[in-house]
């Protein structure tokens, strides 16, 4: 499965098992972005173990609050953070401990595929 999804403040590409999301330039992911991921995640992956891989490859913000609802979702089974970007690598490392799911941090898209397809 590939699908594609645009939202106002992502983009969005599906596949058997893990979602690639590449949030536009200068947002700031509230509770109500997260809500509307996990509402994506609910139809792709309902009843199924799923990897959240962010491709940080434009400069956003993450309330760390979301995390506390992302930590809910009983089939998210790993998250990791796809960047060469030392502030946007810094920040995933505070985000991190906001999470209570397997967390990583990786320079390349191909790197965090992996390691996603590592949980089928």
């Amino acid at each position: 499965m590939t699908d594609k999804i645009t939202l106002d403040f992502c983009e969005i590409h599906i596949y058997e098992n893990y979602m690639v999301v590449t949030v536009n330039t200068g947002v700031n992911i509230t509770p109500v972005h997260n809500e509307v991921l996990t509402r994506v995640a609910d139809t792709y992956f309902k009843n199924k173990p799923f990897v959240y891989i962010t491709h940080r490859i434009n400069s956003y913000s993450v309330d760390p609050t979301v995390y506390k609802e992302t930590s809910k979702i009983s089939n998210l089974v790993g998250f990791c953070v796809v960047s060469k970007n030392y502030m946007a690598k810094s920040a995933a490392q505070i985000e991190k401990l906001f999470l209570s799911k397997p967390f990583e941090i990786f320079d390349t898209l191909t790197d965090a595929i992996a390691w996603a397809k590592t949980f089928q």
